[in-house]
């Protein structure tokens, strides 16, 4: 059963301080190597060890699948040339005010589902950088679709209030099923605990024996 538990910075909001697809994970620095090296093996990816807009918290700042990675407008060319390094991937460069596009973003190699709010030159450009369609979502009422739910190719986990008219939009757009739960006893932003490619799972250090279960069902990687 390819799903771990896993702690960044003694924290068990790896998703908040990580990013992943099927090709590479987006992990800081400052992280050990061996913690690093951990992620690459379950995962199957290369690590890009670097932080964005130089800070820790790639998973917040970043959105990516497979085709290319969203950075906001403060990430330097050091962190672009780390992240190409580790794949040859699209990566944009946000030109707006907005920074948070790994909250803002939900997307597998599918299709992607994005924050409401965000304008429609925006999402094109995101939609250009993912080569998916993306189409404006909420979650839970909640427009951080992003921070929400976690995606892969095989299966979403979101929040367990989402309502039955976004769960049918999230399974059209991502083109998997979509289930409910939550990460590190009880919170229900599944991707701050949560880190998923179609390879395996990654889930925080205080997530439960029941979450886990539900979460290896969700993103099909119970063996």
């Amino acid at each position: 059963m390819p799903l771990f538990i896993f702690d960044v910075f003694g924290n068990a909001s790896i998703g908040i301080y990580s990013l992943v697809n099927d090709r590479i994970a987006i992990i800081p620095p400052q992280v050990p190597e061996t913690k690093r090296q951990k992620v690459e093996e379950w995962l199957k990816v290369k690590v890009a060890a670097t932080t964005v807009g130089k800070s820790l918290i790639p998973g917040a700042l970043a959105c990516s699948n497979s085709n290319g990675v969203v950075l906001p407008s403060f990430a330097t060319e050091e962190e672009i040339e780390a992240i190409k390094s580790a794949a040859d991937i699209n990566v944009t460069v946000m030109d707006t005010k907005k920074t948070a596009y790994g909250n803002m973003v939900l997307a597998n190699d599918k299709g992607a589902v994005a924050d409401p709010r965000l304008e429609r030159e925006v999402v094109n450009k995101i939609a250009d950088t993912l080569g998916v369609e993306v189409v404006a979502n909420e979650i839970a009422g909640l427009p951080y679709v992003g921070s929400l739910a976690t995606a892969t190719n095989k299966g979403v986990l979101a929040h367990p209030m989402i309502k039955d008219g976004e769960r049918k939009v999230l399974n059209d757009v991502l083109k998997v099923p979509v289930d409910v739960g939550t990460v590190n006893c009880g919170i229900p932003y599944v991707a701050t605990g949560l880190l998923g490619n179609s390879k395996g799972a990654v889930t925080g250090l205080l997530t439960t024996g029941p979450e886990m279960f539900i979460i290896g069902q969700a993103l099909d990687v119970v063996k």
